[in-house]
């Protein structure tokens, strides 16, 4: 008996409580754009560009409050830094994108049987070569704020928080992270291929 009452008493008060409606999330501030890019397993097109879309809102966007920045921001100087890596950031994953991308399109190589399909695969390495150099652009973006994050006035100042930005940074210091040496590779590799292919007559 004492059961049924509580199961009954349980009931009326979840009966009686008022529902609220969930507090909308306004996606405004750079740091909640990116927040939406993800990369998936097993990524498709359609999820490329999804995350190119998110980017270049983050791009465009204003930095929120530094005390709800992606890392912890006690001086004027750390925020002027993390700002910077956050932009370099965010045009190295805009090249990243765009080589997935490009390679879903991209023909590595080119046989002598391609040429029944010769329109159909020049245009998807027209597409594929468009991507590759857009990425020529967004590494030009990158170096500037690489170049902003890295001047000597931050010689001894890391963000802990941002550790791996930190190393993105470094690797372009050194020479070991350089897109342009590896988009350009691509960019002449796929050139070459177009010209292959379009020598392609239906006699071939």
């Amino acid at each position: 008996m004492k059961k049924k009452i509580l199961i009954i008493f349980n009931f009326l008060v979840l009966f009686f409580i008022p529902l609220q409606n969930a507090d909308a999330y306004m996606v405004k501030y750079k740091e909640d754009w990116y927040k939406l890019f993800h990369v998936h397993y097993q990524q498709y097109p359609d999820d490329c560009m999804e995350n190119i879309y998110w980017l270049e809102k983050a791009v465009e966007a204003d930095f929120c409050n530094p005390l709800y920045a992606d890392a912890k921001i006690a001086t004027e100087k750390e925020w002027e830094k993390y700002r910077y890596l956050f932009q370099m950031h965010i045009n190295l994953k805009l090249i990243e994108q765009h080589l997935r991308l490009g390679r879903v399109y991209d023909k590595k190589c080119i046989y002598f049987y391609d040429a029944p399909w010769k329109e159909e695969y020049l245009s998807n390495m027209e597409k594929a070569l468009s991507c590759y150099k857009a990425g020529l652009y967004y590494w030009k973006e990158a170096k500037i704020w690489y170049e902003k994050a890295n001047a000597p006035t931050f010689r001894f100042l890391y963000i802990e928080d941002l550790q791996f930005w930190e190393d993105e940074r470094e690797r372009i210091f050194t020479g070991e992270l350089n897109y342009e040496k590896i988009i350009n590779r691509e960019v002449e590799r796929l050139e070459k291929n177009i010209s292959e292919l379009k020598a392609m007559d239906e006699n071939y």
